[in-house]
């Protein structure tokens, strides 16, 4: 694919604005031949700096629209893929920081938000600010991703170029480009230079960026650049004010051996080798609370079953954070559909039990089910208690605890197993490693294993609780979840004896806990967890 990136003058004078412009708008015009891609800096409507949020604004009003409009005729002229920066107002008439994707026929098909605006930029007038608008970024997401024509684009605007936790985030979306929309003009072509590579390296995609000259002999900002996954640097613009071309392949990418001496010699992308040996809890969202992998967590366990539900309501947020809030390794909860599809948790099929309403869940819309009450049978303080979603409990203790999962669609053999949702929300929150899979559907387990082999799988006890081991080396299991009265010992030493943990439903009693641990157990369902959990320390320590 054939790529230009634009660079046009920029100056700290404010008066130069109506200069800038033109020269900016002449480059544009001169771009007349066949192109792919094209890509051009950041608030490209404010093409000389401004002093506070009144004359950003003035800028923005003056050169925002004929600006779009020529953008959207050099996408057409040259019959490109074409990547813009300006200001966009929101319905709401709030300015976002935006980098806008315009097809070849000149329409505008996909639009970034800045994901890290700079501190100035949504901060107050009272104190120097733009009060452009940022409400969009206080919540957790997926990289914003755009695929056209078969080629996926990942996105980073400047002050975004320095959020290095987020490379990993962007590598897990697989994209093909990043488009670097940007600024960052107080930085110098060595430090610009070891950024792009580094983003290009760690996510094994192209980098297209465009940024502005600050004039021919500047030390610092421009660099307008493209860099391909390996880290070549293909065209660097440095301080020059003009357009370069470049030829890329989109789909290449570059793979390197897997570790030095490893047994494991398969070429990867550098993030994959990275991921592999990844300890989270020490730099990611969360700090000290992000916890270890499942594949790390110390043994043995206590799992605190629908959550402390001996203190708070089961399967609700109260009792999981309860839990979590004394350090339970692992929590456990059950996933059952709504009428509408939502996926919900509650531990029966029926609503009596547990709320003031009747019947079964699946025989309501999840709207319809928020109208019940889910904590008054527990007690009164908990009175007003809902439902709790599955990206509910995600989002609030993702990565904060092992989850056992009991999936109890895929034990009643749904039509819909809904596979791919639940783990594109476990992948969404980014805790594929910090849970797992529970259920009596084998064939369901084996699927979930072979499609997402970064969550684990536990056997349920179902029809033939005595073959758990057997249908665990089948299926390929990391765990079997045994009832209490259906096992015995040589299923406990046969499990491990091949590296199959052991689960074991359930134990509310301290001394039996201890018990069961001594037997083999790994890991003890309770609805009691603090008591249980005491006791089990008290033995570990005295070993």
């Amino acid at each position: 694919m054939k790529v230009r990136i634009i660079q046009p003058a920029y100056t700290f004078n404010a008066d130069d604005l109506q200069k800038n412009f033109e020269s900016m708008i002449a480059l544009m015009e001169e771009c007349n031949e066949p192109l792919d891609i094209i890509v051009m800096p950041e608030y490209c409507d404010i093409p000389a700096a401004q002093k506070g949020k009144t004359a950003y604004r003035a800028a923005i009003a003056k050169y925002n629209v004929p600006f779009m409009e020529k953008a959207i005729e050099m996408a057409k002229r040259c019959h490109s893929i074409v990547f813009v920066n300006c200001a966009y107002e929101t319905k709401e008439g709030k300015l976002r920081n935006t980098t806008h994707a315009i097809d070849r026929d000149g329409n505008i098909v996909g639009r970034y938000y800045k994901a890290h605006p700079a501190p100035k930029e949504d901060k107050s007038e009272s104190v120097g600010g733009l009060e452009m608008d940022s409400s969009y970024s206080f919540n957790g997401k997926d990289p914003y991703t755009l695929e056209i024509e078969g080629i996926k684009f990942g996105f980073m605007t400047c002050y975004d170029f320095y959020m290095y936790e987020e490379f990993p985030q962007l590598a897990r979306q697989n994209v093909d480009i990043i488009i670097g929309c940007s600024h960052q003009r107080t930085d110098t072509h060595q430090a610009l230079e070891i950024i792009n590579r580094f983003l290009s390296y760690n996510t094994n995609a192209y980098l297209i960026r465009s940024s502005v000259s600050l004039g021919e002999d500047s030390p610092i900002g421009g660099c307008s650049c493209v860099i391909a996954p390996n880290g070549e640097v293909l065209v660097d613009m440095r301080s020059k004010a003009g357009y370069e071309t470049v030829e890329i392949e989109p789909k290449k990418k570059y793979y390197k051996a897997a570790g030095f001496g490893g047994k494991d010699k398969a070429p990867k992308p550098h993030y994959e080798y990275i991921e592999e040996g990844r300890r989270p809890w020490l730099y990611r969202n969360g700090g000290a609370s992000v916890v270890q992998f499942d594949r790390d967590m110390p043994y043995p366990r206590i799992c605190a079953h629908r959550g402390f539900n001996t203190v708070a309501p089961e399967n609700s947020m109260p009792a999981w954070g309860a839990a979590v809030a004394l350090g339970a390794e692992e929590i456990e909860f059950d996933l059952w559909t709504t009428k509408d599809g939502v996926l919900v948790s509650c531990h029966d099929d029926t609503l009596d039990r547990v709320s003031d309403g009747t019947g079964k869940i699946g025989d309501y819309t999840y709207e319809e089910l928020l109208k019940f009450d889910f904590g008054v049978k527990h007690g009164e303080k908990f009175q007003g208690l809902k439902i709790p979603t599955f990206e509910e409990i995600l989002k609030r203790f993702a990565s904060r605890t092992i989850m056992n999962i009991h999936v109890k669609i895929w034990d009643e053999y749904t039509e819909d197993d809904k596979l791919d949702e639940i783990a594109g929300l476990i992948r969404k929150y980014d805790c594929e490693r910090h849970c797992y899979f529970m259920s009596r559907n084998d064939d369901l387990l084996k699927k979930a294993k072979e499609k997402y082999p970064l969550i684990g799988v536990c056997i349920g006890a179902g029809a033939k609780p005595l073959e758990m081991v057997e249908r665990a080396l089948e299926v390929g299991a990391e765990k079997i979840q045994l009832v209490r009265w259906a096992y015995n010992q040589e299923m406990i030493d046969k499990a491990r004896a091949n590296g199959i943990r052991c689960n074991i439903f359930w134990s509310d009693d301290p001394k039996e806990a201890v018990e069961l641990i001594k037997s083999g157990i790994d890991c003890i369902l309770t609805n009691d967890y603090l008591a249980v959990k005491t006791e089990v320390d008290k033995f570990i320590k005295e070993q």
